[in-house]
């Protein structure tokens, strides 16, 4: 069934290519440029457009076309915003897709709110909530970072791994806080831990005091603080530090940046956390390409950006079409085997053989291989802060 739909493509390829040559396909990039992980998204922006770069000037998708990208501001932490950027994106930009959206609630609304009702495909390479992976999405949505149910196993792992019985929690109050912090206690305490106390945090409060004196009396071997870096995260920390509460803590992915090192430096050598990442071959080449592009490659989730926006555009040309009821069903088909496997800097080769028929297995900078409901398996970087720098321990 396969090969056949691939040689229907082919043949639509063929039909159309005359038509489709001088047209433009846009590819929206809705990423979090303000708000609590502003840090990151030029980056992760950058990740998506060096591959819409690759595909666009290799003129090779369907028949030649064009591909550009549309950023967007989903500012991380309001709903009505993220929903209003998605919509202008659709109805007054004219995407095809959506590259994003970065957190995970803002994700939720725009799924409900403008795919949903618009049959819009969206690739987050950043929304880990848990919940995302039961929405209903009409096989719209999909995820190149895995869900933080993944992730609150491998960070109860990390942090026993370092003979730590008993943990404070703090999360910030929001579908990726609330999702990844009940993920993790379930996983901490299944394996022996205790979770002296799960509190949430406000961002955007000048004094975190009280919540960490509360987290204080409750005790425990290291604070947990599953927030966000340039937000109410790095606010908890500062007030940890400034009242002696926690001198060792444990940092998801939300707080893996260099943000981080930049607001505390040494003051928190000896903590330790984890966030999606690969030391696969694609990755580094992957971070050469950035590199010349002038993008950040090693930055969090901007590997995964690159992916996202490869996916989408290789969808298309395997349907031989941008309408996604009709490339939305070939994402899968494209990011796992069987095929030719493809890395960073193959996207040319890829639509090369898409064309034709064949079959790829996009392997990318971070190992994609999509399972379940759209959701990447994942691989972990664990770190450490030591001399004041994120030093990478090992992958899981």
């Amino acid at each position: 069934m396969k090969k056949f739909l691939m040689a229907t493509a082919a043949a639509a390829l063929t039909a159309g290519a005359a038509s489709a040559a001088d047209d433009t396909v846009k590819i929206g990039i809705l990423l979090g440029f303000t708000g609590p992980l502003e840090s990151l998204a030029p980056a992760m922006a950058g990740g998506a457009e060096v591959a819409i770069a690759e595909v666009s000037d290799s003129g090779k998708l369907l028949g030649g076309m064009t591909v550009e990208p549309v950023r967007a501001d989903a500012t991380c932490i309001d709903a009505g915003a993220a929903t209003a950027a998605g919509e202008r994106l659709v109805t007054s930009d004219g995407v095809a897709a959506i590259m994003g959206a970065m957190c995970s609630g803002a994700t939720g609304a725009v799924l409900s709110n403008v795919a949903l009702p618009n049959g819009i495909v969206m690739i987050s390479p950043s929304a880990t909530s848990p919940a995302l992976s039961s929405a209903e999405d009409n096989g719209l949505f999909f995820r190149t970072a895995p869900s933080d149910a993944r992730q609150g196993t491998i960070m109860t792992e990390v942090i026993m791994e370092r003979g730590i019985q008993s943990v404070a929690l703090t999360y910030t109050n929001n579908d990726y806080g609330k999702g990844l912090a009940d993920s993790f206690q379930q996983a901490f305490e299944a394996a022996g831990g205790e979770v002296t106390l799960s509190t949430p945090h406000e961002d955007g409060k000048a004094d975190y005091s009280a919540e960490v004196g509360a987290l204080a009396a409750a005790g425990g071997d290291a604070l947990v603080v599953a927030g966000y870096v340039d937000q109410g995260g790095s606010g908890v920390v500062q007030a940890a530090l400034d009242t002696g509460a926690f001198d060792t803590f444990v940092f998801p992915d939300g707080m893996v940046g260099d943000a981080l090192i930049e607001n505390f430096g040494d003051a928190i050598d000896g903590s330790f956390g984890q966030n999606p990442g690969s030391d696969s071959e694609g990755a580094k080449i992957y971070e050469d390409m950035a590199e010349a592009a002038g993008v950040e490659g090693g930055s969090v989730y901007s590997k995964e950006a690159y992916d996202a926006a490869a996916l989408i555009l290789m969808a298309m040309q395997a349907a031989g079409s941008t309408d996604a009821n009709e490339f939305k069903s070939r994402i899968m088909d494209v990011a796992n085997a069987p095929g030719e496997k493809i890395l960073p800097g193959e996207l040319g080769k890829a639509l090369d053989i898409l064309a034709e028929g064949g079959e790829v297995d996009y392997v990318g900078a971070t190992d994609v291989e999509l399972i379940g409901p759209g959701e990447a398996a994942g691989v972990f970087r664990e770190i450490e802060i030591e001399n004041g720098e994120i030093v990478t321990v090992r992958y899981r």
